[in-house]
């Protein structure tokens, strides 16, 4: 029987972007590389993307969330998911949602799947979501993290031109107490 009383303290840090990047987008990593929308993907799908790349951050949420209702929240009109490829392989994505009628778009999730983390992914990936973003013509570009994710989260970020608008401390459940992680 898991205990499901463990809390953990977590503190999720709010950004945005007004104003598209000024700098020069990274170039992209050496090797065969592709990001692909991924048009009406598949609970299966997006399961294994969402719960590899958020392993070992604790992403639980959507790990809760009964595939119905999943399937609709990522098969939204207002929602795209992007999957970066690397010879072939999935390497990592970011979700993308269009709120208040297109004047904020939200990076929902973003991230690598471990054995991609640290050759120049990440950057790759992280402005392409953002330059995606500003092309849909929103006032504003915004993303959350906490302090559960990687340890480098916030850093990447604001190196991208994200700066911090709102923090605020939540407690949860420990979701490895809740039996959601091997």
């Amino acid at each position: 029987m898991a205990d499901t009383t463990a809390e953990i303290e977590t503190i999720i840090t709010y950004l945005e972007m007004t104003a598209p990047p000024a700098t020069t987008p990274p170039p992209p990593p050496m090797g065969p590389l592709a990001i692909m929308l991924a048009e009406q993907p598949t609970v299966s799908f997006y399961r294994y993307l969402y719960n590899t790349v958020g392993a070992d951050n604790l992403w639980w949420e959507r790990r809760l969330t009964p595939d119905d209702e999943l399937r609709a929240a990522i098969q939204a009109e207002n929602v795209d998911l992007f999957v970066l490829y690397v010879a072939g392989v999935p390497a990592g994505y970011f979700e993308l949602a269009e709120l208040e009628d297109g004047n904020r778009i939200e990076l929902a999730y973003f991230g690598l799947i471990p054995e991609f983390i640290g050759q120049g992914y990440g950057a790759y990936l992280l402005r392409t979501a953002v330059d995606e973003a500003w092309s849909r013509g929103p006032e504003r570009v915004t993303v959350h993290t906490c302090n559960l994710d990687h340890p480098n989260a916030l850093q990447v970020y604001q190196r991208c031109g994200f700066e911090v608008y709102d923090q605020e401390t939540r407690v949860i459940r420990d979701p490895r107490k809740l039996g959601l992680f091997d």
